[in-house]
């Protein structure tokens, strides 16, 4: 599955619980986005997150 080459932030499966207290199976997915950054003075296509974006941990090209 895809994930964050930053932070390693991936695909989190869980239980959605009702009122009634009833289990369905519930993803989390993160916010991942391709982004052309600079990587050893390189440009380098990433799957890089929106908060590692945001943040400033990477470096677009």
């Amino acid at each position: 599955m895809a994930k964050c080459e930053i932070c390693e932030k991936e695909v989190v499966f869980l239980n959605q619980v009702s009122h009634s207290h009833r289990r369905s199976a519930r993803t989390f997915k993160p916010n991942l986005r391709t982004v052309k950054a600079v990587v050893n003075g390189t440009s380098k296509k990433m799957t890089v997150c929106s908060r590692c974006l945001r943040s400033g941990k990477v470096e677009r090209a």
